[in-house]
């Protein structure tokens, strides 16, 4: 194995393994929230979701990539490539979903106390479980042409190979359908990126509005600790600002790496490796802001203490 190729597959171990699990803890954390509470917060049914998305996401591509990475061929059937990129494409689609929805949701949370604002935001927390379960319709429905247009690794010129993972082969038998397909995911993954994005725009400016009347009213002193939803915010828009970045990156990589007649190793390890980032990463933002978690680790910290005392 070259010092590359050693490289990446390090990076790809470490990624998945600590993506994994820091995803694993935010489902279980936050299902425990919501099976010990009588009251129900509908964002942590939402973060449930996006945790357990993100955590398929590095499972059915993530952990394959590793074992290719470190030099394992053709360890799938054209069965197993089907199921596991169907259940890759799926969860994909759950994750934009859910990070829009948590959005959208945000948003309508810090909206000012208007009359119109109060009627929305008394109907929405009844309408965040069947949005989720109307994403994974979506999502199912939408994504479902990976049965048929996923196999194993291909060499044959019978068939056009659209893009070859080493492990699995996407191929088209027809240019229309192929352009047919792309449209159609492109158009749903474009719609939650602009509506996730404008969901965030609007919050930022209600924070910025916000923080200009508590400075006003607190003078130069010190302000006041923020509220719950302004930190819930804050972390919305830090999730959607990397989501949006990293959504931008790999449309413009995979439009190079798709018109390229000779696609660089080092290129496309480098793409694969940041296309993982938001699914590790995102984990970590909700941990800095969720005071939940940092309460938890403190109280775990003290047994520990006690314990060992």
């Amino acid at each position: 194995m070259k010092a590359t190729e050693l490289s990446f597959g390090i990076v790809f171990l470490l990624q998945i393994g600590i993506g994994i699990s820091v995803n694993l803890f935010l489902f279980l954390f936050y299902s425990r929230t919501v099976t010990a509470s009588r009251k129900v917060s509908p964002s942590d049914l939402i973060l449930i979701h996006l945790a357990f998305s993100n955590a398929v996401i590095l499972l059915s591509f993530g952990l394959p990539e590793t074992l290719s990475a470190w030099g394992l061929r053709n360890f799938l059937s054209d069965g197993g490539c089907k199921i596991l990129m169907y259940v890759f494409r799926v969860a994909r689609g759950l994750s934009i979903c859910s990070t829009c929805l948590l959005s959208v949701f945000q948003a309508v949370t810090i909206s000012p106390g208007t009359t119109r604002w109060a009627r929305i935001k008394v109907r929405l927390p009844g309408c965040v479980l069947p949005s989720c379960l109307l994403s994974w319709g979506l999502s199912l429905l939408v994504d479902f042409d990976a049965l048929f247009n996923i196999t194993g690794p291909r060499n044959s010129s019978t068939v056009q190979i659209v893009w070859d993972l080493k492990y699995c082969s996407k191929v088209s038998n027809s240019a229309e359908i192929s352009l047919l397909i792309t449209v159609v995911l492109s158009f749903r993954d474009l719609f939650f990126v602009v509506l996730m994005s404008l969901a965030s725009g609007y919050m930022v400016f209600v924070l910025h509005r916000h923080h200009r009347r508590v400075r006003h009213l607190h003078g130069s002193g010190r302000s006041p600790g923020a509220t719950s939803e302004v930190r819930a915010a804050k972390r919305v828009v830090a999730l959607v600002t990397l989501y949006v970045l990293l959504y931008g990156r790999q449309s413009i990589m995979l439009s190079v790496l798709l018109n390229r007649k000779e696609k660089s190793p080092l290129l496309v390890s480098s793409h694969v490796v940041l296309s993982f980032t938001f699914s590790a990463m995102s984990p970590f933002l909700m941990i800095h802001s969720d005071r939940r978690i940092k309460t938890f680790w403190k109280k775990g910290s003290a047994l520990s203490h006690v314990d060992s005392s």
